[in-house]
């Protein structure tokens, strides 16, 4: 199967070909809602885009034809954005609405940002704050939160240590120093996805790294650029735990996204036993790409472990998924310090803990993470292979990677489970039921 393209990369790229001069054309773009949103508002700044499948039909559309987006971008150069009519509706994304706020704080307009209800719970202070460092003037409503007014100015350069791994906080800066004079320092005590700083050297921006230090030129002039998004790794995981759940599958999918600030969770799920293999590995505009093959037999013993506190900054989009995972290992999973789990699309401790309960899964709740128990704990007297969770009605909260990994668990349920507003999920990966559904048929 091949997947839709990374959603974090998607972001990143439009916002920065709208940046460029001249035309961009993005392959395999995302066709997440949260991408679509990044799409819009750009759109309503100004920028000529032009979003479509591409021409013909796949070979089997089962399988990829529904998961690929082509889209030309008509870059405008820094300075060629437009004030905008109206609100800027960054949806459920808040990638959209931190990479914005940077890209807007050095603008000649200004612009308000704003987003539905679950985003606009969601905390805007740790962006807002740097950028005010900048020179940025933006309102918000008390406690940070948005909607943002962005009344943009001339900003100056500065140093800045992230109290709180964030890619998306380190994102808004180095978008902001495009239109800062000098040298914009970001330093990050832990490395946090970097498909940011990867994106603005392939557009043609002065970036440096050392150690901790990542250092951007202002006033950099980008050029447009033809770019393929790879597959997007956080999609494939549930697919990788649906086939490491079910015995005797055997699943490849093509041409996904290996960055190495992305792969704790493969590392992770290889210490576990779980049988990956990485294949076919390439450099692709930067970042690396190649095929994931999972093959199970019957006698499959995941053991489970515990999540290293250090990883949890790079594999925070999959941690739900391992909560799923978690009562068909041996030993269970335990997650700790990720608090900002608590403050995603929803409480997603919370979610997870109350819905995997539901379906009969001991969970322990922390306020910074989750302890899942395996099937050697919840067997107790039962049979080693008991079957360790039943069929439940389940509720997501809305929140796209709560729904697909209560999906993922149900797989291997006693019993059928009933998904409440499961549609939530093509906020990240619209076609994955019809994706999975295609898997189990075969």
């Amino acid at each position: 199967m091949t997947l839709p393209g990374d959603k974090s990369i998607s972001h990143r790229l439009a916002i920065l070909a709208a940046l460029a001069e001249g035309p961009s054309e993005l392959h395999n773009y995302s066709p997440a809602a949260d991408c679509q949103s990044t799409l819009e508002c750009l759109r309503r700044l100004g920028v000529g885009i032009q979003a479509e499948k591409p021409a013909g039909k796949a070979r089997d559309q089962k399988e990829s034809g529904r998961n690929s987006l082509s889209a030309r971008i008509h870059g405008t150069g820094l300075g060629g954005w437009k004030k905008p009519g109206r609100a800027l509706d960054a949806g459920n994304s808040g990638t959209t609405m931190r990479l914005l706020a940077g890209a807007l704080a050095g603008q000649e307009f200004a612009a308000k940002l704003t987003g539905d209800a679950s985003l606009r719970r969601r905390p805007m202070r740790r962006v807002v704050e740097p950028l005010e460092q900048m020179g940025a003037r933006i309102r918000s409503r008390e406690g940070g939160l948005a909607p943002l007014e962005i009344t943009g100015t001339a900003l100056h350069s500065t140093e800045y240590t992230l109290p709180v791994p964030s890619a998306q906080v380190k994102s808004a800066i180095l978008l902001a120093a495009l239109y800062a004079p000098g040298i914009t320092a970001v330093i990050e005590p832990v490395r946090t996805r970097d498909h940011t700083e990867i994106a603005l050297r392939e557009f043609g921006a002065a970036i440096r790294r050392s150690g901790e230090r990542i250092e951007v030129s202002g006033g950099a002039r980008l050029q447009g650029r033809s770019l393929t998004v790879p597959g997007d790794l956080s999609s494939a995981v549930f697919l990788i735990a649906a086939a490491l759940i079910l015995p005797g599958s055997n699943l490849l999918l093509l041409n996904v996204g290996l960055n190495p600030t992305r792969g704790a969770v493969l590392d992770f799920l290889v210490q576990m036993g779980a049988p990956l293999r990485v294949a076919q590995i390439e450099e692709r505009h930067g970042e690396l790409v190649g095929n994931l093959e999972v093959i199970t037999g019957e006698g499959l013993r995941l053991r489970g472990g515990e999540v290293a506190i250090a990883d949890v900054p790079r594999m925070i989009d999959e941690l739900p998924m391992l909560a799923a995972l978690a009562p068909y290992t041996e030993q269970g999973i335990l997650i700790r310090g990720a608090a900002e789990l608590r403050v995603k699309e929803s409480d997603r401790i919370a979610a997870l803990s109350e819905n995997l309960r539901r379906m009969g899964a001991r969970v322990e709740e922390f306020p910074d993470g989750m302890r899942v128990a395996g099937r050697a704990e919840a067997a107790g007297a039962q049979p080693a292979r008991h079957v360790p969770l039943h069929g439940a009605e389940v509720d997501p909260r809305g929140d796209h990677r709560i729904a697909m990994a209560l999906a993922i668990a149900a797989l291997g349920a006693d019993g059928p489970t009933t998904l409440r507003g499961s549609e939530c999920a093509a906020v990240s990966y619209p076609a994955f039921f019809s994706d999975l559904e295609a898997l189990l048929e075969r």
